[in-house]
């Protein structure tokens, strides 16, 4: 048995280690290493290893989901006024992004949301108590000097009294508002923009392809920014004020320049932007479909909304006295926009790389978030009082318990998806 013989049969055989033995023979780690020499010696025999078993990849939740689910708390925070089934849905979307946004640059998006959202809750309390308020109180929180106005600015009021039922008032409409922006800022969050772009009817292709683009690019801008200050304050140099702000803006500006070009000749190398011939009478036809169903749905989300119609002297199907007419006017307004977008799409045809599937977990979280915001639809119009706490005269706000426990389906994203993976 020669040298290099016997190296490879004492070498250990390790499952999925490479194989070092040179020129000899693959051997698997159950074949023995047999010698012909002259001493008879044979090579160690090693013991059997099994093959891995395959793992199983759970399809990915489709974006949709996200978004419907997000939008769909979006619109549960639109029908309440209650600061603890608000905060309640701060805490059910704050808790399924935390548990469950990729390791992306584009899933730290939801932090600025947030910011957004306290901005404009402080900027909604600052006008209250700048503007004043229509809304009469009694009890007198401070006093800020009055600025008088003149005759044809009747209706504004630049300081004075600022009441304790204004303050709450501004309240619950400020953290209403900031409760949307952040249920939006859930789904960048958690849906990815280019799975979302893939998704996307063909007629939205181009408007998908510019809104991904300038989503994409906004981290690398905040990217280049900071190695570009990091690398000034290296170097001893300042990276505050109107000097640093031009020595740092003048080439992150340069760098995105750089970066769009290339982003256009990739394109175009593609074939972006190139459509078919689309016989003219199919794209009359979508145009007034899609124009159509674009009035219809904004005639009936009208017509559902407002309270009182009449006195503004518009048609009765847009009264109050006309709501009957506009469900079905949304409706059939969607479903005329739907088929001009389904025509339009014939004009960019384009293939799909592994689409989206909408599988049975993608669609239990859609509904779920559907699912809170038809019970806080239905816990409005039955129970208005605990949705909305009164402001005159000042009541504090109860936490009502079916609403509360409805708000709580929107966990189930948390428990139907699998945590995300660690970056390697």
């Amino acid at each position: 048995m020669t040298d290099t013989t016997r190296r490879s049969c004492e070498q250990p055989c390790r499952p999925g280690a490479p194989d070092t033995r040179g020129p000899l023979p693959r051997r698997s780690c159950g074949q023995s290493c047999r010698s012909g020499g002259t001493g008879g010696r044979s090579g160690t025999l090693h013991a059997p290893v099994s093959a891995p078993t395959p793992h199983r990849h759970r399809a990915p939740i489709h974006p949709g989901a996200w978004w419907l689910w997000s939008l769909a708390l979006g619109t549960a925070a639109t029908r309440t006024t209650n600061p603890l089934l608000l905060t309640l849905l701060l805490t059910v979307s704050a808790y399924v992004v935390i548990t469950r946004r990729p390791h992306t640059p584009w899933s730290r998006s939801y932090g600025a949301f947030v910011k957004l959202a306290l901005a404009v809750l402080l900027i909604r309390l600052l006008f209250a108590i700048t503007l004043g308020s229509p809304l009469p109180g009694t009890h007198t929180v401070l006093t800020l000097p009055e600025v008088p106005l003149p005759d044809w600015a009747q209706g504004i009021r630049l300081g004075g009294e600022v009441t304790a039922e204004t303050l709450v008032f501004a309240l619950y409409d400020g953290l209403k508002l900031a409760t949307l922006l952040i249920c939006v800022g859930a789904a960048n969050a958690l849906a990815s923009p280019t799975r979302l772009l893939k998704s996307l009817p063909g007629a939205l292709y181009e408007t998908g392809v510019a809104v991904v683009v300038a989503l994409t690019f906004a981290p690398h801008l905040i990217a280049d920014a900071q190695r570009l200050r990091a690398a000034r304050r290296l170097r001893g140099r300042p990276d505050r004020g109107i000097r640093g702000l031009f020595h740092v803006g003048l080439p992150v500006l340069e760098g995105a320049l750089e970066r769009s070009v290339a982003l256009a000749a990739a394109m175009d190398a593609r074939g972006y932007g190139r459509t078919a011939q689309v016989p003219p009478a199919i794209r009359r036809t979508t145009a007034a479909l899609t124009l159509t169903g674009l009035l219809g749905v904004c005639a009936g989300t009208y017509g559902l909304l407002t309270a009182e119609g009449g006195a503004y002297g518009l048609p009765v199907l847009l009264t109050a006295e006309g709501g009957a007419y506009g469900l079905p006017v949304l409706l059939t307004g969607l479903a005329a926009a739907l088929a001009g977008l389904w025509l339009g799409g014939r004009r960019t045809p384009r293939t799909r790389y592994r689409p989206d599937t909408w599988n049975p977990r993608s669609c239990l979280i859609a509904a779920s978030g559907a699912a809170v915001a038809a019970l806080l639809t239905l816990a409005a119009a039955t129970d208005p009082t605990a949705l909305h706490p009164g402001v005159i005269p000042l009541v504090a706000p109860t936490l009502p318990l079916w609403p509360a426990a409805a708000v709580l389906l929107g966990l189930l994203p948390a428990f139907l998806t699998a945590p995300p993976k660690e970056p390697s």
